[in-house]
């Protein structure tokens, strides 16, 4: 049964529970991580593949097809030379290789099929750290799940795609992802890329302030930002955010932005990105600030319902 759910209830509807019970399960148990160099005792595939079943069978779940898209990647090596948070550094053209997917559920549009929105987030952990990677990015996982979770049976005018990527081993996979789309001549109206969603810095922590952080680098992209800003304000969401501009492309937004797509969002708790366990062990999903993610999400799932009706 497809029809349509006013804004303000469709929103009201995200779960708190879903998202902590996802991100626990990609950043805890049963998985520590999810990386393609890492395989548990007596499993048969790393915790990146196992990663991959576990988002794909919640869309099954749910009536979507899912659609696997194999990109060629290696692991990025670890050099405790460089600053903290950054020690991955480039790996040998020796070391090994293995094909990494990107993860596609797509909900149809009803008149302007061909006009696409797109939900991305990265689903792997650091590949060069043991790290849970509970906000980066167990969250945007776990909140892009919920948006196509709550579409599936909204009535939708344009086509929305929810793409599940790795941007810690190298190279990025979004950027097969935008370069086949551009090579499709497939019509991307706006993404909005879902990364370390709720992660701010210890002050804001301690003081119980729920973060956003609006960050374009194309005049598109800004557009989309002031939207999800008023957004926020309309439907009293709540989030403490700013807009910010990047110097250049950057994250999985960066990527479609490279491969011609200007309207392109990073969405993320801090600019700049604050969290204090970031690319570290610590980043645990107890320290996941569940009601930050939640209302994150609604701002995404409301300004994307706005967009589809314009």
């Amino acid at each position: 049964m497809i029809a349509s759910v006013p804004v303000a209830a469709l929103i009201a509807r995200v779960d708190e529970q879903a998202l902590r019970s996802t991100v626990f399960y990609l950043a805890k148990d049963p998985l520590p991580y999810r990386k393609a160099t890492f395989t548990r005792p007596g499993q048969t595939k790393s915790t990146l593949e196992e990663a991959d079943d576990y988002i794909a069978g919640k869309l099954e779940s749910w009536g979507y097809q899912v659609e696997r898209e194999p990109v060629q990647a290696q692991a990025f090596r670890c050099d405790r030379t460089r600053p903290r948070h950054h020690w991955y550094s480039t790996p040998d053209p020796s070391d090994p290789w293995y094909t990494l997917h990107n993860l596609y559920a797509k909900k149809r549009g009803a008149t302007k099929p061909d006009e696409i929105m797109v939900v991305i987030s990265h689903k792997d952990s650091p590949s060069w750290i043991d790290s849970p990677g509970a906000h980066d990015n167990a969250v945007g996982t776990a909140g892009n799940l919920e948006i196509a979770r709550l579409l599936v049976k909204q009535q939708l005018e344009r086509t929305v795609w929810f793409v599940f990527c790795n941007e810690e081993h190298t190279p990025w996979t979004s950027v097969a992802a935008a370069n086949n789309a551009k090579s499709r001549g497939d019509d991307i109206i706006a993404v909005f890329n879902l990364d370390g969603i709720g992660a701010k810095p210890q002050e804001a922590i301690d003081a119980d302030i729920k973060t956003n952080a609006l960050c374009w680098t194309r005049p598109e992209g800004k557009a989309l930002a002031e939207l999800m800003n008023q957004i926020n304000d309309a439907y009293a969401i709540g989030l403490r955010q700013g807009i910010h501009q990047y110097d250049a492309p950057a994250n999985d937004d960066g990527s479609f932005i490279k491969a011609g797509y200007p309207a392109a969002l990073g969405i993320h708790g801090s600019r700049p990105y604050s969290d204090p366990n970031y690319h570290e062990p610590g980043d645990i999903p107890e320290r996941v600030d569940i009601t930050n993610v939640r209302m994150t999400v609604q701002m995404t799932l409301a300004t994307i319902l706005t967009l589809d009706k314009r």
